[in-house]
């Protein structure tokens, strides 16, 4: 079986070598890079499955990486960071992180966190044995390609936002609550991280939005969960927050 290959960045040496040698103990490949430039020019080298991804390097920060990656790649990122502030997690999540990680934190969290991610990013994991097309009126999935298109127009999600919308899709006129989002899309370790959710949810609007969907697809129902309704419900003007 191929080894899945992860992509360390981090301007700390010391740290990069003990991730490293410790995802390599676990069966991973693993590359490391001292900063966000030659990070840019590996990820192109290596193709991984995967990127650890410091925040505060100097020069090209890991917000910026994350930033021009996000552009052309819905490769997944773990962000690393040494700063606790929510707002730095918010804003890792809104640009397209997957995950998040302050430090100083434990080897069995970092393996809990790279096992998740890479599970729930794994195309194979997000196919479905019965349909290979979904449409929800003039929004069409196609299930194998895992390409989504509003007429003409194609609405380019990451792997989790992907995972996501299907679900809703699956699940059309039933409130999926908070923590079966969660538990399905993230993992059941994450049922109670409803900032995962609530911020993933709105870039999927936010790309919906761009593709002139027309409607507000995904109301939001507070306190309790999401739904996608019927065709016809969501001609009417829905909530959206």
């Amino acid at each position: 079986m191929k080894k899945q290959k992860i992509l360390i960045v981090d301007d700390e040496a010391k740290i990069l070598r003990f991730i490293s040698a410790n995802l390599k103990s676990l069966g991973y490949e693993t590359m490391t890079c001292l900063s966000g430039l030659e990070a840019m020019d590996k990820i192109d080298e290596m193709d991984p499955d995967l990127i650890l991804l410091d925040i505060m390097m100097p020069g090209m920060d890991g917000l910026e990486v994350l930033r021009r990656l996000r552009s052309y790649s819905d490769v997944p990122v773990i962000m690393l960071t040494a700063r606790s502030n929510s707002d730095d997690k918010v804003q890792g999540l809104n640009i397209g992180a997957d995950d998040y990680l302050t430090k100083p934190f434990s080897l069995d969290e970092l393996f809990a966190r790279v096992n998740a991610v890479l599970r729930r990013t794994d195309g194979r994991a997000l196919q479905t044995a019965n349909a290979s097309e979904m449409k929800h009126g003039s929004i069409t999935v196609n299930m194998a390609q895992r390409r989504i298109r509003h007429r003409e127009t194609e609405i380019k999600l990451t792997n989790t936002e992907y995972k996501l919308f299907v679900l809703l899709l699956q699940n059309v006129d039933k409130v999926m609550t908070h923590e079966q989002l969660l538990s399905e899309v993230w993992g059941s370790e994450y049922r109670d991280d409803v900032e995962y959710l609530r911020v993933t949810i709105a870039r999927i609007r936010q790309k919906l939005k761009h593709a002139n969907t027309g409607s507000h697809l995904i109301v939001n129902y507070p306190g309790v969960g999401y739904m996608i309704p019927t065709e016809k419900e969501t001609t009417a003007n829905q909530p959206a927050h």
